[in-house]
């Protein structure tokens, strides 16, 4: 017999041998189940697996929408400006007719459940009938829900929906640029076709304009149902897409401190009824991007979402706030169409640097007068001169020289070149052809039609043109149509009068949205390089933002919308002459930028116009700067806030304080400087508590 010496192991040994034998039995306990489910298999498959395939199916189960998270709007420095919040909502939905006595009889039964009067919860029934879901009560509570799903089948159209509530943290700051969401209707249905009922849209503003964006696409949870009808386990879930977050490039610190600006001037008028709206916009010269845009009065897109409206029903309804006017109100510019008109003018031969006009005040137009405003006489007036002090006797006479009408002047009315005949036939040819160069000279520069701005509801410009036959009231001027008739036939057959040149030369017979001038400011910054105006700046995936570390899907940039081909000299001489606007102790904004430490190359208007019956003024005014390494360009609007100089150029000097202050530059004092969070007493400001606390 052999003995066997017992081994003596070491400890890593002893491990490494135990291991071995854990795997080994490991192994067989797998093959072994595996061998069992195979069997198993064999036998559902095989001897039952019809019998089991059918019970299977018979298991009914309930898909239940999981709504998106629509995605979030942040400002240009990464501060959000609309978000979700996630809420469980009751809901009625009324895909079909029911009888006023179910809308009573659900209401008294819901009513103290949701702490509610049955006569105001009946009401909330019936609102907004073109909504084919109305909410009935949002960020319900545990005990809500379990009454509703355990009373489903006396509840018929009610339901509990996990939502997400749309919430705006700075109420109306940009409220009319982020505009705000609402339910489907039966008039809009269509346009959402694979949307739930349950889903909210967007309306107006970017809401509105990139809801494919931001709206994501729902997903669903099945649940098993047993015979019975109730809930026995979860079969699967398909998760929703959320919505993309968007970055604007509008500066959500200038946006507050224009609009506090804007309301703070609006205060201080001595009648403050006088204004009714107004608008400022800012944008990067050097991309088109909006760093602001206010809109006057202001309104808090959170009422539409938080079921706050009827609190201020009458503001809203009758205030004009819920039109944007910095893209919807047109109005007359008044003398900030002259730079434009300066240069066609230059480079159509009309006008030199050494040109001269003698402004005593006022003008003959055939047997009419034409007077300089508020009586003032300039003397001889240059090019430079003209635009620094805004001379009208000037430009009346470039405007008549467009439409070849000469001799006009403080002693004589003027007349029509002797080889066009009659009088209508030169109002058929060089009158009109003059009035076509003087506007579509202006449309170069990006007014009189949209901009093309990423936002809905923007409105065309108009050109007027004095008619004899209606009175030589201003009727509506259709450039286009007199450009091919022209073109065509060599005429354009109108009824008008060669004073129509002259207020068009200063801004009295066309009306623009204080976008375009906007846009026109930037264009005359870039020297003739007009940039189409946008909101969006980036794009990012649902788990993107601006804040953390993700790369955007998409950016937005500069576009270029069109060109105006001129001179070196001509752009040296309408900027010089712009400076002494706000620099030159004659110019018409010096006043307003009195100390200001950069030079600003800006332009005032006053247009004469009637609100409510009485005459008064359309204060106006636009500007780039710096003048020499121009960053922003900005145009003011107020209808009512009487000059250009004592109003608007007032609002946007200190919007231009406050963007150089934030962006700290060099110029600026630093005790001045800010930095890019909105500003904290912005929830305490006018501009944000009158709205509120309107009714």
């Amino acid at each position: 017999m052999r003995f066997w010496k017992r081994e003596e192991l070491t400890e890593e040994e002893r491990r490494y041998r135990r291991r071995q034998f854990r795997t080994r039995v490991i192994y067989a306990m797998t093959f072994l189940s595996f061998t069992g489910l195979l069997v198993r298999a064999a036998y559902v498959q095989i001897s039952n697996g019809k019998a089991f395939r059918q019970a299977e199916l018979s298991i009914p189960k309930a898909r239940i929408p999981v709504l998106p998270q629509r995605g979030w709007i942040y400002d240009a420095n990464g501060q959000v400006l609309a978000w979700d919040k996630p809420s469980l909502s009751i809901v009625m939905n009324r895909y079909s007719t029911m009888s006023d006595a179910t809308y009573q009889r659900l209401a008294a039964k819901l009513a103290p459940v949701l702490h509610q009067t049955p006569q105001a919860l009946y009401s909330l029934m019936k609102s907004n009938q073109g909504a084919i879901q109305v909410t009935l009560a949002n960020n319900v509570a545990l005990a809500q829900v379990a009454y509703v799903v355990e009373h489903q089948s006396d509840l018929p159209g009610v339901e509990v929906i996990q939502d997400y509530v749309r919430e705006y943290p700075y109420g109306d700051l940009a409220g009319q640029v982020l505009g705000y969401v609402g339910a489907i209707t039966a008039e809009n249905v269509k346009r959402y076709k694979g949307y739930l009922y349950s889903q909210k849209v967007g309306e107006t503003g970017v809401e509105e304009q990139y809801e494919p964006l931001l709206q994501g696409k729902p997903g669903y949870e099945l649940v098993a149902i047993n015979s019975a009808g109730n809930a026995i386990a979860q079969a699967g879930e398909i998760a929703p897409q959320n919505g993309k977050n968007l970055q604007l490039t509008l500066d959500g610190h200038e946006q507050a401190c224009a609009q506090m600006i804007v309301q703070s001037m609006i205060q201080k008028t001595s009648d403050k009824n006088t204004v009714e709206n107004a608008a400022a916009v800012m944008l990067d010269v050097k991309t088109g991007g909006v760093i602001a845009m206010v809109s006057y009065p202001y309104l808090d897109p959170n009422w539409f979402t938080l079921g706050t409206l009827s609190q201020h029903a009458h503001y809203a309804s009758t205030s004009g706030a819920q039109v944007n006017s910095a893209i919807a109100m047109v109005n007359y510019p008044g003398s900030t169409v002259k730079p434009a008109n300066l240069i066609t003018a230059m480079k159509a031969g009309l006008v030199s640097p050494q040109t001269t006009v003698q402004d005593d005040g006022y003008i003959y137009i055939g047997k009419s007068r034409k007077n300089e405003d508020e009586g003032f006489a300039f003397g001889p007036v240059d090019p430079i001169k003209a635009l620094t002090v805004s001379s009208d006797v000037f430009f009346y006479e470039v405007g008549l020289w467009f439409g070849k009408w000469f001799g006009s002047s403080a002693t004589q009315g003027g007349s029509w070149p002797a080889g066009d005949g009659s009088y209508q036939h030169y109002l058929n040819t060089d009158l009109a052809r003059g009035l076509n160069a003087l506007f579509q000279g202006e449309a170069d520069f990006g007014l009189g039609f949209k901009t093309g701005i990423d936002l809905p509801y923007e409105e065309d410009g108009r050109f007027y043109i004095l008619d004899s036959e209606q009175g030589n009231q201003q009727v509506p001027y259709d450039l286009k149509a007199s450009e091919r008739a022209l073109a065509r036939a060599g005429e354009y057959e109108n009824h008008g009068s060669p004073a129509s040149l002259a207020d068009a030369a200063i801004g009295q017979s066309q009306m623009f949205t204080p976008l375009q001038l906007a846009e026109y400011a930037l264009t005359l910054a870039n020297r003739g390089v007009r940039l189409t105006p946008h909101v969006l700046q980036a794009v990012y995936e649902p788990n993107g933002t601006p804040t953390n570390g993700a790369r955007p899907e998409s950016t937005v940039r500069p576009k270029v919308a069109g060109r105006v081909t001129a001179a070196p000299w001509q752009w040296d001489l309408v900027q010089r002459g712009m400076v002494g606007v706000t620099s030159s102790s004659d110019g018409t904004a010096y006043g307003a930028f009195a100390g200001a430490p950069y030079q600003v190359a800006g332009k005032t208007g006053t247009a004469q116009i009637v609100l409510g019956g009485k005459p008064t003024d359309n204060s106006v005014f636009i500007c780039y700067a710096p003048a020499d390494h121009p960053q922003v360009a900005v145009a003011v609007m107020a209808p009512g806030g009487g000059y250009g100089a004592q109003f608007s150029a007032v609002i946007a000097r200190q919007m231009l304080d406050a963007y150089f202050n934030e962006h700290h530059a060099p110029f600026m004092p630093k005790s001045g400087w800010t930095d890019t969070s909105i500003p904290a007493n912005w929830k305490s400001s006018p501009a944000y508590q009158i709205p509120e606390q309107s009714p």
